[in-house]
């Protein structure tokens, strides 16, 4: 399990200049899961809070409104830090899960107090997890600035092909993606409706721009996706 934990560890941006020893070290204090398809992993409301390192897979981080309905609230790819990245230990929580979507993924976390330490010990990886958060937080600056100056169909379709971009290949000219997505969590994702979704996509299929199913999405031509 130590040198799983090692080769996860020593691969991911923030740890990769780190010496042997100290990536050694960093395995003693570093929680490390794995979790399949569907599964929920909780981490708001636990009495240890933690911040986590998305290792392997993809997962969504989902909240329930008031009536119960799981409204998605970001998607976490392979490489992302979420969790208490505030490092705030009293700030307020909402109700917030992680949920996983691809077949299986990797987890590794940190409590708040050894992460603060880490990053107190390595002016570097201090660096490095400020810019990654800073990104992060510009991410979200952008997806509210969409939804006052952009219609709901150019947010469904630059969404998509964000989510191709960053999980897809390119396949005899055509982008491939698997396909995690619900109507209902890009509805969420875009600040709309699963029906105007269903609607957007149908008629995305009908002027032969996108093939959207539960398995994948294809795109012809992610140029012409407009």
């Amino acid at each position: 399990m130590e040198t799983v934990k090692y080769w996860y560890l020593k691969n991911h941006n923030l740890f990769s200049q780190m010496k042997e020893s100290d990536i050694q070290t960093l395995c003693v204090i570093t929680g490390f899961k794995k979790a399949l398809k569907n599964e929920v992993i909780y981490f708001t409301h636990e009495p240890i809070r933690r911040i986590y390192i998305l290792k392997k897979g993809i997962l969504k981080i989902a909240l329930m409104d008031e009536a119960g309905n799981e409204q998605t609230k970001e998607i976490i790819h392979q490489g992302d830090i979420f969790g208490e990245i505030t490092l705030n230990k009293h700030a307020h929580q909402e109700t917030e899960y992680a949920k996983v979507l691809s077949d299986e993924v990797v987890i590794c976390s940190f409590t708040l107090d050894d992460f603060e330490r880490v990053l107190e010990q390595n002016p570097l990886i201090s660096i490095k997890f400020s810019k990654q958060v800073g990104d992060k937080l510009k991410m979200l600056e952008n997806r509210y600035a969409n939804l006052i100056f952009k219609d709901v169909r150019t947010r469904v379709v630059e969404y998509v092909k964000t989510f191709a971009k960053d999980n897809g290949k390119l396949e005899n000219n055509h982008w491939v993606v698997k396909n995690y997505l619900t109507h209902q969590d890009l509805a969420s994702l875009t600040g709309s409706t699963r029906q105007t979704v269903t609607s957007i996509l149908n008629q995305l299929e009908k002027e032969n721009k996108l093939v959207y199913s539960r398995s994948k999405i294809t795109i012809p031509d992610i140029n012409n996706l407009r």
